[in-house]
């Protein structure tokens, strides 16, 4: 059922449900007054819908104050979905459907502070295991993961996390600043990275939004850097990057030309990634994109 069809059907349960969004909203308790005049509802319904929702216990009349608030049972009911329906409930089903598609190993992740932390790991069929397991907590600005969250921050957000971002290096071997490489992410719709979380695999990532647009995780896929480069050359490892114990490291293929590799990976990549990220994002609220 649409959300339009229900609107017309039932116009009281879209009226309840304003309701607690709009007093959800609030930074305190408000009048009926302004729950009248903000969401443009007849004074006497408001005080009709704000009792029935007093006696379920889904807001509370404090009246000393003459104001409403949310009461428990509002409480109760978020904290129902974030047993019933965390981020790796919602995520499993269609991180599945990205392995299938890209034959990738796919990856879930949140921020968490100036780290990115894997909360799902899907590994594609006959591929070795990685570093990035679910669990695994890593610096947020060496990984895909962590770049496509940290680039839709705003100046002032980054900041906070990363007081140096126009001058520190975004990866271990140098590169642009964290702020430069962001630009970047920005201005290409995703994010990458070759060889810097695990020698031999290159990431590409992009956001998942919440209904309020805010990017609250990223999507990842990773496979082995000779599959996404064209023309590849076998080269050794680097002295001193060895692979953890019972994790594969395989021969590491690089090409003359990163670039061109970044956008051989998202010419093959991206559609089912962002396919993906989109379906994450719809389940979390996110409104639908253009």
């Amino acid at each position: 059922m649409s959300a339009s069809y229900s609107r017309v059907q039932v116009p009281a349960a879209a009226q309840v449900l304003s309701i607690l969004r709009y007093l959800g909203r609030q930074a305190g308790p408000v009048s009926a007054g302004a729950v009248a005049r903000d969401l443009s509802l007849p004074r006497s319904t408001t005080y009709h819908l704000l009792a029935a929702l007093v006696a379920d216990g889904f807001a509370v009349h404090l009246p000393e104050e003459s104001k409403y608030a949310l009461g428990a049972t509002a409480h109760e009911l978020g904290t129902g979905y974030a047993r019933q329906a965390p981020l790796q409930r919602i995520g499993r089903f269609p991180l599945r459907k990205l392995v299938t598609r890209t034959r990738a190993t796919a990856h879930l992740a949140v921020l968490q502070g100036a780290d990115v932390i894997y909360v799902i790991e899907e590994r594609a069929p006959r591929q070795p295991p990685l570093v990035t397991d679910a669990g695994v907590r890593l610096p947020a600005h060496r990984t895909a993961s962590g770049r496509a969250m940290l680039a839709p921050m705003n100046p002032s957000q980054l900041r906070a996390l990363y007081p140096e971002a126009d001058v520190m290096r975004s990866s271990r071997t140098g590169g642009p600043s964290l702020s430069g490489l962001l630009e970047q992410v920005r201005e290409r719709g995703y994010a990458w990275e070759e060889d810097e979380v695990s020698d031999g695999f290159s990431s590409l990532a992009v956001p998942v939004l919440d209904r309020a647009g805010h990017a609250v995780a990223s999507v990842t896929v990773t496979v082995p850097t000779r599959h996404a480069i064209p023309g590849p050359s076998a080269l050794p490892d680097r002295p001193g990057h060895s692979a953890p114990a019972g994790h594969a490291a395989p021969a590491r293929s690089v090409s003359a030309a990163p670039a061109a590799a970044v956008e051989a990976l998202a010419e093959e990549y991206l559609p089912e990634l962002n396919r993906c990220a989109v379906e994450i994002s719809r389940r979390l609220g996110a409104p639908a994109g253009p």
